[in-house]
């Protein structure tokens, strides 16, 4: 939601500051939005295969979308699990406690595990390579994003390039001036826009994210090994607490 916020308060700026004393059609350019955005789109596909693509768009919109997790919410809701598994000494009873995490697919996931009954080694390998193969994709919607960032002012500065040209090109008809000086002005001020108002700060909000989530993982992850060898939630505490932020350190037990 901030991100969204953030974008449009950024673009009402822009087009408050241009309102003011001109009209906002001096500032739309169909040959600079040709150059300019769909540029960008072509050459930053270029970087990427095909079925990325398609995919990658979906990542971003599901990172930036989903519901930011407090780490240390997160920490205390598995050392709940693992005293739950702890007093009843039994792993059938986390069987209940399934439905109640659909938040939280990849916790699903480790508890349904060690209801079923895979070893603690089976375990930490499929969690591990499940939240390696969801960090990788999330990066290369970061790199997509980058990479369009980096793109957007190339493609602003051709722009700018075209018009000049053409600009100088018919220094006999000062009417093609005009148009000509707009387009070599507004594709600058498109590529600008484009990259710093929306690919790199979506850019870093999708790395921040995915560092984020790939930290919940992590606490998940070594959760569910500690509760499948049935240690004492006290040293799985501990264990949390070793990867978790000093600002996010939990003290359940205390």
């Amino acid at each position: 939601m901030t991100t969204l916020i953030g974008m449009v308060v950024a673009f009402l700026l822009v087009i408050v500051a241009i309102i003011i004393d001109t009209s906002i059609g001096a500032f739309i350019n169909l040959q600079g939005v040709l150059i300019v955005v769909l540029g960008t789109v072509a050459v930053t596909a270029i970087s990427f295969r095909f079925q990325e693509m398609i995919t990658i768009p979906g990542n971003i919109l599901m990172l930036l979308m989903h519901g930011r997790r407090d780490p240390a919410e997160e920490a205390l809701k598995v050392l709940k699990i693992a005293s739950e598994a702890r007093r009843h000494n039994d792993f059938l009873i986390l069987e209940k406690l399934l439905p109640q995490l659909k938040d939280a697919p990849f916790l699903q996931q480790a508890v349904k595990m060690i209801v079923d009954g895979q070893t603690t080694e089976e375990i930490e390998h499929i969690l591990r390579r499940e939240s390696s193969a969801t960090q990788g994709r999330h990066m290369r919607a970061v790199d997509f994003l980058r990479r369009a960032g980096e793109v957007a002012p190339a493609m602003g500065l051709i722009g700018t390039l075209i018009g000049l040209v053409k600009m100088l090109g018919n220094l006999s008809n000062p009417a093609d001036l005009g148009p000509a000086m707009a387009v070599a002005l507004l594709t600058t001020l498109y590529g600008a826009l484009m990259a710093h108002l929306v690919f790199i700060p979506l850019a870093a909000k999708t790395e921040h994210t995915t560092s984020e989530e790939a930290l919940i993982n992590t606490l998940y992850t070594m959760a569910a090994t500690s509760i499948r060898r049935r240690e004492n939630p006290r040293r799985l505490e501990m264990l949390l607490n070793t990867v978790l932020p000093p600002a996010k350190r939990v003290a359940f037990f205390n």
